[in-house]
């Protein structure tokens, strides 16, 4: 199992959402970052555990875990003209945009950027780099440290 940090916006798409999502999850779409689609696409799998991190709000923070119920699967939106998401370069036999489903897991007490630029021994976590990065790693002594907060 590895981890993974996930920010989403909110407005956009809440922890709460996920929640109310149920067993069924939810497919986290409308990745378009390389780097962060190589992740979706190579690296995340079932079962792994995920931060929800509310981003581009009063207290970015880490909000709650969600877990992988399905792996990598095209994003359908790049696919669809209407969609904010359409990628006219991406065809159903060479998509290059994907997605993973997530369940809710659970809420967490936020735990904001700051505590977490402040704690001496988180040192790679990406987020702490000001990376705008939708999707990174966590490492295991990261995940434990954060979750004993």
């Amino acid at each position: 199992m590895a981890y993974w940090l996930f920010k989403t916006e909110p407005d956009t798409f809440s922890i709460d959402d996920l929640k109310s999502a149920g067993e069924q999850g939810s497919f986290w779409d409308g990745v378009r970052n390389y780097q962060a689609r190589n992740f979706l696409r190579d690296e995340v799998q079932l079962e792994d555990r995920v931060f929800i991190y509310h981003s581009s709000c009063k207290v970015p923070a880490i909000v709650g875990i969600a877990k992988v119920i399905n792996a990598a699967q095209p994003d359908p939106y790049q696919f669809d003209p209407d969609s904010d998401y359409f990628d006219a370069k991406s065809t159903p036999d060479a998509p290059r945009w994907f997605g993973v489903t997530l369940q809710y897991v659970q809420h967490l007490r936020p735990i904001s950027l700051a505590s977490i630029k402040a704690n001496p021994a988180i040192i790679d976590l990406a987020l702490k780099k000001a990376n705008r990065l939708s999707i990174m790693p966590v490492t295991e002594l990261e995940w434990n440290l954060l979750t004993q907060n």
